[in-house]
């Protein structure tokens, strides 16, 4: 059936094959994922554990938690993991009604999203973890071990990951609001302050209640505003002259 003949019936039905297939995509990852389970978990709560005083180990607490837990933070894993591939299912649905120059634009946006998404993580992973810990573990009083339940570690760093991974986010949406012409460059370098404030909220709200964190997302999220901004505006001038050239 020719594209031009498809009816809005045929594109749900698109849609759902689509997603279907990113739903399989996951649970191939998942699986296999299964039985390294705990050697995830291992590497999960490694930044903990290095700065863990001697005889303290991490607890469960709660009867199923040695199992659930492992098995939770795999099915998160092959969540993250299988993220390309639905964008590539998103991107085989969306992409034949676009145009070439659409089309280019859109790939752009949806690697990008990709790149920094996974960027965030590891930046969670690899510099925040390591402070965050190191400062938890440095002011606990004496005479308090620190034995951290698996299940509430498990809570705190999927959290952690989700705020840095949106927060990564911010160069793609501030070009988005520029490219649609719902703000400029200039418009939002003047409200700068404002951004740097709304910024340590964002901080506050997407990660777990201590100062840590919550500075080590305010700053990297004022940082990426500004990388969107510029990028913003060397696009704008790019585009300015294309289209100085094409009517010279």
């Amino acid at each position: 059936m020719k594209e031009s003949k498809l009816t809005f019936l045929d594109h749900l039905k698109e849609l759902r094959l689509r997603l279907i297939r990113s739903f399989f995509a996951v649970l191939v990852i998942f699986l296999p994922l299964i039985f390294f389970s705990n050697e995830i978990y291992e590497l999960a709560s490694t930044p903990l554990q290095a700065l863990m005083p001697e005889n303290s180990s991490m607890i469960a607490t709660q009867v199923a938690s040695p199992f659930l837990s492992p098995l939770k933070l795999s099915f998160y894993l092959s969540l993250m993991i299988s993220i390309p591939y639905f964008f590539s299912e998103i991107w085989g649905f969306i992409a034949p009604g676009m145009y070439k120059n659409e089309k280019k634009f859109a790939l752009g946006l949806i690697l990008s999203s990709i790149l920094l998404f996974y960027l965030g993580i590891l930046f969670a992973y690899f510099l925040v973890f390591p402070l965050v810990f190191g400062f938890f573990t440095s002011v606990t009083p004496e005479g308090v071990k620190v034995m951290t339940d698996i299940a509430s570690y498990l809570d705190f760093i999927l959290a952690i990951f989700l705020a840095f991974a949106i927060v990564f986010e911010i160069p793609v949406l501030i070009f988005l609001l520029i490219w649609a012409g719902i703000t400029t460059p200039e418009s939002l370098a003047e409200k700068r302050p404002y951004v740097i404030v709304s910024c340590f909220v964002l901080g506050m709200l997407l990660t777990p209640p201590d100062v840590i964190s919550q500075t080590l997302l305010a700053i990297p999220a004022w940082f990426l505003f500004e990388i969107g901004l510029l990028f913003s505006r060397i696009s704008q001038k790019r585009e300015s002259r294309t289209k100085k050239e094409v009517s010279e």
